[in-house]
This record gives C-alpha cells, structure tokens and sequence, in this order.
C-alpha cells in the first residue's frame, strides 16, 4: 500500500472486460495522525458493468441523482492537510446507497428526485440481498476495519461525513453555502458553525439542507455515535466546488476549522 490506498473486494460484480471489478471503498491516508475520520459515501458516479448503466443516459449518471458532484475532492484536500484518514465509496448511490440502511424504502431508490431509474423498478429479495452483501457490507467493513486499526489509545475523537448538495431541488431554491447537519452530540457542529460564522458572506445551515429525520445519518449513527464519537455531516453546495479552486478553497477553509473544532470535545 505504497500509495496510500487499500481496496476491498467487490466479488460478483464485473467490469467490461469481465473481471471483477475491484472494490467498493478505498481507503487513502489509513495511518493519518489526526483524531478525524473522513468518510465520503457518494463520491462516485460509477455503475458496475453488470447493471448496464440502470438503464440511464450520460447526463443522468453524470448528475447529483448518482453522486455528490465535487465531495471527494474536497474530502481528499481535507484528508491532506489535517492528515486524516479517508474512506470513499467507489460505486454510485444509484446501486445502493451507502448512507442509508438497507432496510430503508429509498436505499435503492426506483426514482430519484424526478428521474426513474429503470434497473431499480421491481427488485426481488434476491437482488437487493446480492447488492447488500457485495456493496454495502463490504463498504462499511472498511470504516470498522480503519477504525479497529486505530485501536483505543489515541484513537479517532470524530467522524466526518462529506458530502454536496444541489442548488435548488424540486423547483426549490436552496440558500446555503453549507450545510452542517448532527443530532444530539451537537459539540462538534457547533464548533465548526461558530468558526464559519466569522465569514459575514457565508449562509450556514444548521441541519439544513437536511437533517438526522430525513434518514441520511446513517453511516454517522453506526460508526460515530455508537462509538461515543462525534458526528458531523458536512454538505457543501455543489456549484460552489464544480471547479478545483472552488475545492481548494472550501478544502482551505474546512481543515483549520475542523482541527480548531476538536477543542470543543
């Protein structure tokens, strides 16, 4: 793992060439010294061979529908200079969504906002079992298995989750920059807010655009706050990290503030 990364097996899924393709979550910076944890469960728009595109055109796959259009360069610049292990999704939402329990009605959604996604119309138990064991499982295996590697003794303190929303939803105009969302454990969230606040310019949501009753704190519940640690999703406007200075920029203002932040646990 000269490169940083570590990769899980994706068994069952092929690539075009027929092979199996070669994981759902990579994990860069896994000996990263901050007491921080990046995740980001929608970073990719990738869909595997198998499900041939979910019956979508370029333009649908290449919207937010199918991931959170600029998060994973912001998580990676994040990871960077906080020196923070990530863990990243490498398939799309579309085939399951990582931040929801699978459980859940919309973990596979048979339409997004107002898209039908025709390979997800009518799935049998079986399916949605297969997509389960060989996308979700291993995904969240990952997160258990950097958090285990850290062990108790200067272990992580938080769990930050990255993600991007989309300027305006259902003919609804959004007004945030960002979005800060968390549930009861409202320290590090507030620490976060405070430190934005000191930008005038700034429109900062306070579990807006979403909050935990949305159902979209999922993987916060099962590895932060089952753990005693804190929790904070991050949701930054998608037009606002389009381009990689609009990345680099949100990636500069984000890190101090997260390490200042970890004052308040």
């Amino acid at each position: 793992m000269g490169d940083g990364r570590s990769q899980i097996p994706l068994a069952g899924l092929l690539d075009q060439s027929g092979q199996a393709a070669s994981g759902v979550a990579r994990v860069e910076n896994p000996d990263g010294l901050a007491p921080i944890l990046l995740i980001c469960e929608h970073a990719s728009n990738a869909i595997p061979f198998r499900y041939r595109e979910l019956g979508l055109g370029p333009a649908e796959r290449d919207s937010h529908i199918a991931w959170d259009p600029g998060a994973l360069a912001v998580a990676r610049q994040v990871s960077h200079l906080l020196d923070a292990p990530l863990v990243y999704a490498t398939v799309s939402r579309l085939v399951i969504d990582l931040n929801r329990d699978p459980d859940a009605p919309d973990s596979i959604p048979a339409m997004s906002e107002r898209t039908i996604v025709p390979g997800n119309v009518d799935l049998d138990a079986d399916e949605r079992a297969f997509r389960v064991r060989n996308v979700y499982d291993p995904f969240h295996r990952a997160v258990d298995a950097v958090v285990a590697a850290r062990g108790t003794a200067g272990g992580f303190s938080a769990i930050v989750s990255v993600h991007s929303f989309t300027p305006v939803y259902r003919d609804v105009p959004r007004p945030w920059h960002i979005g800060l969302i968390f549930d009861g454990d409202a320290r590090y969230a507030k620490a976060v807010a405070a430190g934005l606040q000191r930008d005038p310019a700034l429109t900062i949501g306070m579990n807006e655009p979403y909050s935990p009753a949305d159902r979209v704190f999922h993987t916060l519940e099962r590895h932060a706050e089952r753990r005693g640690l804190a929790p904070l999703m991050i949701e930054i406007r998608n037009d606002l990290i389009r381009t990689e200075d609009g990345q680099a920029s949100w990636a500069n203002r984000l890190a101090p503030l997260l390490r200042d932040g970890m004052q308040a646990l």
